[in-house]
This record gives structure tokens, C-alpha cells and sequence, in this order.
């Protein structure tokens, strides 16, 4: 499974694994399932991470993941859940590409 992985770029997994965990929540109404898909999502893109840019990259790219989950509760309040959901995960998504991309060079 992991060597099919690699053919998902992790920016997509990442965003997918913010965008489903909170659909899978909303729709099921079980959270902790909802939770379940964005741990399993963020950690196959931390493996990801890793393997294109090395720890230090990938420690901040989870970082930044865990942060977006955080941060989509308060923006939610704002803009909307699914609005905020699909901002941070554009966020993430970006910060992934950016990041790997470079260390791809």
C-alpha cells in the first residue's frame, strides 16, 4: 500500500485527510470515525513528507496539519465549517507542495 502512495502526491493526501475526516464526522455523526480518517490521512502523508524532504520538513508539515485541524474550529465560527475546512486544507495542501517540490530539486 505504502508503494502505491507514492503516486498520490502527500499535499492531495493531506488536504483529502482534513476535508474527509470532517466529512466522514459530519455525515456519520461519530466523530471518532471522522478522526480516524484524518490520523490515518496525516500519517501516510508524514511518511510521505519524510520520504521527499527528510524529518525536519516532515515534523513541520505534520505541525502544520495538527495546526490546521486546530485552526478550522475558531475560522469555522466565521466563515462556516466548510468554507474553514477547505481553506486550511488549501493551506496544507500548498505548504506541502512547496516544501516538497523544493526538496525535489
Amino acid at each position: 500500500m505504502v508503494a502505491a502512495m507514492a503516486k498520490v502526491p502527500a499535499a492531495a493526501v493531506a488536504a483529502s485527510g482534513l476535508v474527509g475526516g470532517y466529512g466522514i464526522a459530519r455525515w456519520t455523526e461519530k466523530r471518532p470515525l471522522g478522526g480516524v480518517a484524518l490520523a490515518a490521512a496525516g500519517a501516510l502523508a508524514a511518511y510521505e513528507w519524510n520520504r521527499q524532504a527528510g524529518p525536519r520538513a516532515a515534523t513541520a508539515l505534520t505541525v502544520a496539519y495538527v495546526a490546521a485541524f486546530a485552526g478550522s474550529h475558531p475560522l469555522a465560527k466565521k466563515v462556516g465549517a466548510w468554507p474553514a475546512v477547505f481553506a486550511v486544507a488549501g493551506g496544507v495542501a500548498a505548504a506541502s507542495w512547496t516544501v516538497t517540490r523544493r526538496a525535489g530539486r
